[in-house]
């Protein structure tokens, strides 16, 4: 990654599964949620997340803007970008490149259980949670979906066609697997698997392939009204 000096990778806003799956978590119902994965959309904290990060775009230094923007091709992240790049050209920001979608940066697929929340996963398969938890979530594959493991294979593929692209600067958009995994591949042979969630809306950022920061939320304090408060939900 010597020859891309600048990548910032973005986890989109909060989502309404982000935010059913908290509610869940405290006391909400078991069931998962309908619909499908690639179609979940912000929620309204989601999309004022989304502007703020579209603060922290216009205030890049010049040498930081990035020449690409690569997104996951779920309606999440392009929500998240959408708010993003309108909020950076109401600030005056340079106009934004033209984005680019690339499928190996889409969400960890979890195959049968997509959308279940892990008490409505408990509620279907007892026996199935308790692997998961046995597991971990490192090498943990649902039935037809995937391990984060799974998911680094992916983004290890994507980040060696990025070197190759030319592009020296580099935003992605994506969610908590794909930017942990980003960073897992960035730090080299015999890195620990990830044991941390990114915030969403976080912005994790490398120079020349070396970590600056990961989960950056300071960009989410909204001024006079205080702090926009960021999920910690996979998805």
């Amino acid at each position: 990654m010597e020859n891309v000096a600048y990548l910032a990778a973005v986890r989109h806003g909060e989502s309404t599964a982000n935010a059913a799956f908290a509610a869940a978590a405290e006391g909400g119902s078991p069931e998962p949620l309908a619909g499908i994965d690639a179609e979940v959309e912000l929620s309204e904290l989601g999309r004022q997340q989304a502007r703020l990060l579209g603060r922290w775009l216009a205030a890049l230094p010049a040498a930081d803007v990035p020449q690409a923007v690569v997104c996951s091709p779920y309606r999440r992240t392009r929500q998240t970008w959408e708010e993003m790049a309108a909020e950076a050209a109401r600030l005056g920001a340079a106009g934004a490149p033209a984005v680019l979608t690339d499928e190996r940066l889409r969400d960890r697929e979890m195959g049968v259980f997509e959308l279940h929340q892990p008490a409505a996963l408990r509620a279907r398969d007892p026996q199935e949670a308790d692997r998961r938890v046995a597991l971990g979530e490192w090498i943990y594959r649902p039935p037809g979906g995937e391990s984060l493991a799974d998911v680094a294979l992916r983004v290890r593929s994507f980040l060696a066609d990025l070197v190759s692209s030319g592009h020296e600067r580099v935003l992605l958009v994506g969610h908590d697997a794909t930017v942990v995994c980003v960073d897992y591949v960035l730090a080299g042979l015999g890195a620990a698997p990830p044991k941390e969630q990114v915030p969403n809306a976080s912005v994790s950022t490398w120079r020349h392939g070396e970590r600056e920061e990961v989960g950056m939320t300071s960009h989410l304090v909204a001024g006079a009204h205080g702090t926009v408060q960021s999920g910690r939900a996979r998805g």
